[in-house]
């Protein structure tokens, strides 16, 4: 009585049936829901995969304003094999902040969330950037949050939000030689009262409130338009490393920078690059570049300034060089560090690479290290526009770093045009790419629901089953070591195509089972214990497999977060089998290849089906220490 949704009724029943079957799933693979219990859904915006085999699922505050008012911000642990789920203690907004794994097993996260964007609209006090100056040589200035600035010439009195260190002022030369330069730090500041006739529109110098004496003579603070602008969203400095053990943050030293939406990188020595985000007062950091040293747990500046727009793709590259693939998230001006090309981070030149299709439509696209990581080549996956622009692409580019002058080329196309894919490098040398949407945040109904497999050994495409559930800005995926694939979250501005619902986060997570998972046989490494091995050197297992072996790979767990995941790569490794089903298999010996850290490694037989992963650590090279 009702044909239409009978059918849609019987359709459905039918795709269920089909999705179902084995024959599907050895060639498609299959989805699933993981079932999460409600005390432990949250807005999922980062996720790393640790070397316990637990994923780090972190929110801070999960673009929510009301839990960053309310200072609620959420870490949750999952165990993917009990299916278990602890919440972690989260001691500042880690909402958007930067991460990455470190030699020892422990994830580096660094910057956050110190204050949420406010729209014109929405902001009732006039405010803006304060230049505070402090020129004497002899002593820092500490102001604490809350204090008030006068304009000399206006009459019109701030207040800073965050408590602001000033360093002494720079002495050089003698006697009558002597040179004094001021040395400056920035605050945000905000009227005490409501109102347009509080805002300004020229430069003034400003008195510190409550400063008498010398100290009323030295410091003194410089801004320039105090309006009702827009205001972005402003980072921290805090950094912590979140021990998988102990199961906890430890507080190490803070950055130079605050920094919201920065890109962490490991260099060959351990040390770990931190760059780009906006800065406590939301502008784009302007090329300061720094270093971790886990060893001190202190960072340095680089000597020398770059700028990248906000989450940039910066991948440590078997010379030891960095190479930005244009990839970025988010913020920045659209004719500045927008061009891919090699970083010397030690001299600070940087040599463009040419070429790359859609030059205009890298921002929300995904970057990847293809497999193996010997072959230097790398696929930079969809993207769009600058901003919250609505154009998007299906273009694929690749590029070999190995060619005598690298040049990007066209890859396959994409199964649609879209922002967001989330791309994960599996065992067979495959790479999983999944979901993304049309437009920005899934803007008018534009989330879409495709997955397919990219094949690194003959750049071929297919597609593969559908993901469930939509997932574009404030998503991800991560492989896991039994070979399955994680992916999670996402944050649609709106519910419907005429983008007059709100959107709602999307806390379900989803595991992938690859095709190679619905195999009669798979390999087995028998003694499994995680083990130890230095760069260059062997280690042997024993391997049950019915299948001939046909290849190893060592690959680095993930850290994901806005479409950027520049931990993961595979590595081939040099395999020798015996006829007792001793597998011995060796490291190459170069740092820049294996950066140190725990890994995941994986025996391949010649039908692409992978073993479960057992975790080898790489410990930093004698020779860089």
């Amino acid at each position: 009585m009702n044909g239409p949704a009978l059918w849609g009724y019987a359709a459905g029943q039918y795709h269920e049936y089909a999705i179902n079957r084995d024959s599907y799933k050895e060639r498609n693979g299959h989805w699933a829901v993981v079932d999460v219990p409600r005390q432990y859904r949250i807005n999922t915006i980062h996720a790393a995969l640790l070397h316990t085999g637990k994923v780090l699922l972190v929110a801070g505050s999960g673009n929510n304003a009301k839990n960053f008012k309310a200072k609620s911000f959420r870490t949750v642990l999952w165990d993917p094999v009990k299916n278990t789920f602890k919440n972690i203690p989260t001691p500042k907004d880690l909402f958007c902040a930067g991460h990455a794994q470190l030699a020892d097993g422990k994830l580096l996260v660094a910057g956050g969330t110190q204050r949420y964007e406010k729209l014109e609209g929405d902001i009732t006090k006039a405010g803006g950037l304060m230049v505070v100056h402090n020129e004497d040589p002899d002593k820092p200035v500490t102001l604490p949050a809350g204090t008030r600035f006068t304009g000399r010439s206006n009459g019109k009195t701030f207040e800073s939000k965050d408590a602001l260190l000033v360093p002494r002022a720079r002495k050089t030369g003698e006697g009558a030689d002597v040179r004094v330069t001021a040395s400056t730090a920035r605050v945000y500041v905000e009227a005490l009262e409501k109102g347009r006739e509080h805002e300004t529109g020229t430069t003034d110098n400003y008195r510190v409130d409550g400063l008498t004496g010398d100290d009323a003579r030295n410091v003194y603070g410089i801004a320039n338009k105090l309006s009702f602008d827009k205001k972005d969203f402003q980072g921290i400095r805090d950094a912590y490393e979140f021990d998988p053990v102990a199961e906890r943050y430890i507080t190490v030293d803070p950055m130079e920078e605050a920094r919201w939406y920065p890109t962490l990188t490991m260099l060959q020595d351990g040390r770990i690059l931190s760059v780009s985000g906006l800065d406590e007062i939301g502008q784009v950091v302007p090329g300061k570049n720094e270093v971790y040293d886990p060893a001190t747990k202190r960072w340095s500046y680089l000597p020398k300034e770059r700028f990248f727009p906000t989450y940039p793709a910066l991948f440590l590259t078997d010379g030891g060089k960095i190479f930005y693939t244009g990839s970025n998230a988010g913020y920045g001006p659209a004719d500045r560090g927008r061009v891919p090309g090699v970083w010397d981070v030690e001299s600070n030149e940087f040599t463009e690479v040419p070429g790359i299709g859609d030059p205009d439509l890298l921002e929300t696209s995904m970057s990847v290290l293809l497999p193996p990581a010997q072959e230097q080549r790398y696929m930079v996956l969809g993207g769009g526009g600058v901003g919250e622009d609505r154009r998007s692409t299906a273009r694929t580019r690749i590029v070999d770093l190995h060619d005598e002058e690298p040049r990007f080329r066209d890859g396959p196309d994409l199964y649609a045009k879209v922002r967001y894919p989330s791309s994960v490098i599996l065992p067979d040398d495959t790479v999983l790419t999944t979901n993304g949407s049309g437009d920005y945040r899934g803007r008018s109904d534009s989330n879409v629901l495709r997955a397919e497999l990219f094949d690194a050994r003959d750049d071929s495409t297919r597609p593969v089953a559908d993901p469930l559930v939509g997932r574009n800005y404030h998503s991800g995926a991560l492989l896991l070591p039994d070979g399955r694939v994680m992916t999670f979250g996402s944050d649609s501005l709106f519910a419907d195509k005429d983008n007059t619902r709100m959107g709602t986060f999307q806390q379900q997570i989803d595991l992938y089972s690859p095709p190679y998972l619905f195999r009669e046989d798979r390999p087995e490494i028998k003694d499994g214990t995680p083990r130890t091995v230095a760069l260059g050197g062997d280690t042997t297992y024993t391997v049950q497999s019915a299948e001939p072996l046909a290849r190893a790979r060592l690959i680095r767990p993930g850290s994901f977060t806005h479409v950027t995941n520049v931990e993961q790569r595979s590595i081939a490794l040099d395999m020798k089998v015996a006829q007792d089903g001793r597998v011995t298999l060796t490291l190459p010996k170069d740092p820049s290849l294996v950066p140190p850290g725990w890994y995941m490694l994986t025996v391949v037989d010649r039908k692409g089906t992978p073993s479960e992963a057992v975790w080898v650590k790489v410990p930093v090279a004698e020779d860089l220490r």
